[in-house]
């Protein structure tokens, strides 16, 4: 226990006071203190990491049901030497979608079998829910149970069924869940106790939105779940700009939803009313064939979808967009994005436009709404579709809400147990120094950059849209500024891909992070420092750019010290990848590397037991097993025992009085 001294009890009267509210006794605070120490020395909890998801819910699901295989190894270890592994591979599943394995099972038994088949799997899935509880306090256990079932469940957990006193009390609970029409629903809750053990902590480094058909059933998961945190990825950030109500945004992000046709997110996903566009889209290019603006992916769309009609769209949307992004090039020099002005450098007599100095033949001239005179000025039918867009967008309950939950868990970055976590990068120049950017007259670099940029994403949502000029400007600005940590590039070339066919003119310059961090573990460790960590235990984890596993890259880097864990989860990237995604993740003993290939089904899952085919790689082992007082948990619990026994020794000599 610390020694203080009269001057540090003196000092601290008022605040001690205030705690002994909570602890009005030596007795008391003792007895918490002997807890928190306790704690200290419980294995560290499970942590899992994701990123860049990009709308792909069936598979996001999965790995979150699955724990990046984790679930499947815990009833391995458990049940594996007594289990035959066909009970075993169904009862997996039936962790991971208990109601629709209920379902499955309750056709193929009947009666005396499916009586039989309840109780012995009831008493299976204690015993793994038991072994996920291993790590954990009772207390913490306690509260992660059901309400309906926490006294039974609490009993059958903490209990041994072997015990000899105990054991026709053990067979009587069971009996009786089963006895009483219970067990279907005690079955799906203590699956989902499982699961919630055997992940404490997840972490979500950027990029929800997006190509993938289903990002709004991803924040739905998201949002329930029981312990999180996301890193806002630049396709994130596009969306939450579109629901401050920023026009380029908004453009851009349906932009992009029509380049995959995925109107499902927009209209059925939001509520966003697409009739404007569809109807001036038909209008103003029914005669135009829109060939380079036909849908990716359409074999993996519903046969009903429109296609030409999609194709229309997504050119009118994509002129729009490029109006209203000028537009705010000119309400903010300090951008330096002139550069990007490319409406306004076409030559429609010559057919041609003319980029960083050099005239480029274009491969599409029909431009019905665009003003030579005024290039980014919108057509008064191109500003009725905006407006009704913008009204759409700001109106949607749904969003909202999704995106204050992205501002309410999120952040650009993160420094959780050792670990960086952001998206894309932390701006370098060329030599390695942190890049500077000058706001307001102050200048900024590094983490004192990361924090200016994540209050000012936070204030241009939260303002007024209708300042001039609005400040949710800045969420466009990093979307695709080449000093925005989320973007990583030089330029955006959006409008070369669309319309100039020389392919030099799509190429998109890295920043020098990319080339500076992927060796060197001098720059991996000035950026750990940066922000407070030691580079001895310290990791850098992001994801942005996909790891083209199949060409030999590898996503650890700078000697173990950077993991770049985007593998392609969405399905646009994985002829890129060569897979379906990494997970990572981090517990007592170290951290594991997890590679999935795509999959399959819900239905095959349920039916057949089919899981996401998963590679495990060991990234580092800890020399000892971590314990909680190596977290960043450990170091609260440590402070509060600190006060705790500052409170006691002012007990002891009777600087406060107890409360008894």
């Amino acid at each position: 226990m610390q020694n203080f001294t009269k001057t540090q009890l003196r000092k601290n009267k008022k605040y001690l006071e205030l705690l002994s509210k909570d602890f009005p006794s030596i007795t008391s605070a003792v007895s918490e203190v002997i807890n928190l120490r306790a704690i200290l020395n419980l294995p560290k909890a499970t942590e899992h990491f994701l990123t860049d998801i990009h709308g792909e819910d069936l598979a996001f699901n999965h790995v979150i049901q699955n724990g990046s295989g984790a679930i499947r190894r815990k009833v391995m270890e458990e049940l594996g030497n007594t289990v035959s592994l066909e009970d075993l591979e169904e009862l997996i599943p039936l962790i991971y979608y208990p109601q629709q394995k209920l379902d499955l099972i309750k056709q193929e038994k009947k009666g005396k079998y499916l009586t039989n088949w309840y109780e012995l799997t009831i008493y299976r899935l204690v015993k793994v829910c038991r072994a996920t509880a291993g790590k954990y306090t009772r207390s913490k256990v306690r509260k992660s149970l059901p309400p309906d079932f926490r006294y039974i469940m609490d009993e059958l957990i903490q209990e041994d069924e072997k015990r000899y006193n105990k054991r026709d009390y053990y067979r009587a609970i069971i009996h009786s869940i089963v006895e009483y029409g219970t067990a279907d629903h005690f079955i799906e809750e203590i699956s989902t106790v499982i699961k919630r053990l055997t992940t404490d902590h997840l972490h979500i480094i950027g990029d929800i939105f997006d190509r993938g058909p289903a990002p709004h059933h991803v924040m739905d998961t998201l949002m329930h779940h029981h312990s999180m945190d996301l890193q806002w990825g630049n396709h994130d950030i596009l969306w939450m700009g579109a629901a401050a109500g920023n026009r380029a945004c908004i453009a851009c992000a349906v932009r992009i939803a029509m380049r995959y046709a995925n109107t499902r997110v927009l209209e059925n996903g939001y509520g966003i009313n697409m009739l404007p566009l569809a109807t001036f889209a038909q209008k103003t290019y029914g005669d135009d064939p829109c060939t380079d603006f036909t849908p990716k992916n359409i074999a993996d769309k519903n046969a009903s979808i429109d296609i030409d009609l999609i194709s229309k769209m997504h050119k009118a949307i994509t002129i729009i967009q490029f109006k209203v992004e000028e537009q705010i090039i000119d309400r903010h020099p300090e951008y330096h994005m002139e550069d990007r002005c490319l409406m306004r450098a076409i030559d429609l007599e010559k057919g041609t436009v003319t980029v960083d100095g050099v005239a480029y033949p274009l491969n599409d001239t029909n431009f019905p709404t665009l003003d030579p005179k005024n290039p980014s000025k919108l057509s008064e039918e191109e500003e009725h579709v905006m407006s009704l867009l913008c009204h759409s967008f700001r109106h949607s309950e749904k969003l909202q809400r999704h995106i204050r939950f992205m501002y309410a868990k999120g952040s650009l970055y993160l420094t959780y147990n050792d670990n960086l976590l952001y998206h894309a990068i932390i701006p370098l120049t060329e030599d390695g120094e942190f890049d500077t950017v000058v706001y307001k007259g102050d200048t900024y670099s590094g983490k004192a950059l990361m924090d200016k940029f994540d209050q000012l994403a936070r204030e241009a949502y939260f303002t007024n849209a209708r300042e001039t000029p609005p400040r949710n400007d800045f969420l466009w600005f990093l979307w695709c500024n080449k000093k925005s940590p989320l973007f990583g590039k030089k330029k955006m070339a959006t409008f070369e891909r669309y319309f100039i066919d020389d392919k030099t003119t799509h190429h998109e310059e890295k920043m020098p992070y990319y080339k500076l961090i992927a060796d060197s573990e001098e720059i991996a460790d000035k950026i750990l420092i940066e922000f407070g960590l030691d580079p001895k235990d310290g990791h850098i984890i992001n994801g942005h750019t996909p790891v083209k596993t199949k060409n030999g890259e590898s996503p650890i880097r700078a000697g173990g010290k950077v993991l770049c864990i985007d593998g392609g989860f969405a399905k646009a990237y994985q002829k890129t990848t060569g897979i379906a995604g990494y997970t990572l993740t981090y517990n007592s003993y170290g951290m594991t590397l997890i590679s999935h290939q795509p999959f399959e089904s819900v239905d095959a899952a349920i039916r057949n037991g089919v899981d996401i085919k998963s590679t495990k790689e060991i990234v580092e082992t800890n020399s000892r097993r971590k314990t909680v007082a190596d977290t960043d948990i450990g170091k609260d619990l440590r402070d509060n025992i600190y006060d705790l026994e500052m409170l006691i020794a002012a007990y002891r000599k009777g600087f406060i009085k107890e409360k008894v």
